[in-house]
């Protein structure tokens, strides 16, 4: 007689869940320092970009009510 495997669902979904607790041994997690500098880079950006945004969209809206008055 030959061996057969346990080819069943729930061993196919407890090789996934060993794969995952592997996996999950491996994560370097960020330091605490690491997360306030990317915090603070991401928020600074953010403000840069609605800075910008709001610049464009006033000199925009400006362009544009000069030419409509033009005409």
């Amino acid at each position: 007689m030959e061996k057969t495997e346990n080819t069943g669902a729930s061993s196919k979904i407890g090789t996934f869940f060993k794969g995952v607790k592997a996996e999950f041994g491996k994560i370097i997690w960020p330091t605490r320092d690491d997360i306030i500098k990317q915090t603070t880079a991401v928020v600074v950006v953010s403000a840069i970009c609605c800075a910008l945004i709001a610049v464009l969209d006033y000199v925009f809206e400006y362009g544009m009510n000069w030419i409509t008055s033009i005409f």
